[in-house]
This record gives C-alpha cells, structure tokens and sequence, in this order.
C-alpha cells in the first residue's frame, strides 16, 4: 500500500471524526468542514461546488460532504473513510442521546432545554450562511450574487422545496455568471 494514500485517509478519518465530535449537526458542521478542507484537499470553488451538490441532492448533507470531499482527496478509499469518520461520531451520540431521553423523558426540564437550543441552531445556520456568502463576494460577483441570495430567500419564504430553489439557483447562475 502506498503511504501517501495511507496517510490521506487518516487525515480523511480524523478531519471528518473532529468535524462530526465538534458540531455534530448537519448545516453547523459545514463551517468547520470549510476550515478544515480548503487549502489542504480541496480549492475553495470545489468546497462550494460540494456544498450546492449535496443540497440539491437528497439525503444527508453531512453524508453527501463527505462523499464528495473524501472522493475528491482519496477516491472510493477515501469516501468509505470519509463515511466512516462521518457516521461514528453521530451514531454513538445518538446511541447515547437515546438513552438519556429514555431516562429522563418525564422530566419538564427536558422541555425547556430542547426550546433553548433551538435559537442556537438558527444562530449556526445563519453564521454559515453569512460565510458561505462571504466567499462569493470575495470573487468581485455583487449584484448577480445578491439577485440570487434575493430570489432565493423569496423562494424559500414562499416555502419552495430546498433542493428545487438550489436548482434553480444553479440554472441561474449557469446564466449570468457564463
């Protein structure tokens, strides 16, 4: 086996088991992703090709990066260990959510601690958002950009499936950015 391939899948492993230990949501994890994956296995325009990819298709979004960014730097290898590094983490959290929830189900204070967390999720998806926007505008697109992100918001204000505003934005950005 070659030790260059070796040592990209442990970088896969370990990139993907501190993504998925550290923010173990879907669209939180994307921000740490960024920061782990950019310049070291993939270009910036690869990691938002990536991101748009994985939301236009179904399934996790999670699951899909990994995929993507594990193929990208390793092959079939190296998204079986992308994979891998993805769902152990997430899968023994939840092995151990469930049983706490089992336990401590009848509890009111459960109730309160599940309607605090929900402004913190908002919170990361938001930050997100505002870096992934942040990356485009750094490509000097402006107003094409904020037609986009403005026609988008529209779609998903008038609660247009996620994946088909995605599309759609793609199509248009096939158009004015050609």
């Amino acid at each position: 086996m070659n030790k260059s391939k070796f040592t990209v899948w442990v970088k896969l492993l370990w990139m993907f088991l501190k993504v998925n230990l550290l923010s173990p949501s879907g669209p939180a994890s994307v921000g740490l992703l960024y920061k782990e994956a950019v310049g070291t296995i993939m270009t910036e325009e690869s990691f938002v090709e990536a991101v748009g990819f994985s939301n236009v298709l179904p399934g996790s979004e999670a699951l899909k990066l990994a995929m993507f960014v594990g193929f990208a730097a390793g092959g079939v290898p190296g998204v079986l260990t992308a994979l891998l590094g993805a769902v152990l983490p997430p899968t023994v959290m939840m092995l151990v959510v469930a049983a706490v929830l089992q336990r401590f189900q009848q509890e009111n204070w459960l109730n309160g601690f599940v309607a605090g967390m929900s402004p913190a999720v908002a919170a990361l998806i938001i930050v997100v958002a505002i870096e992934l926007f942040r990356v485009g505008q750094t490509k000097k697109v402006g107003k094409r950009t904020m037609l986009i992100a403005t026609l988008s918001a529209v779609a998903f204000f008038f609660e247009v499936p996620s994946p088909l505003v995605l599309l759609g934005a793609g199509i248009l950005g096939v158009i004015l950015f050609r």
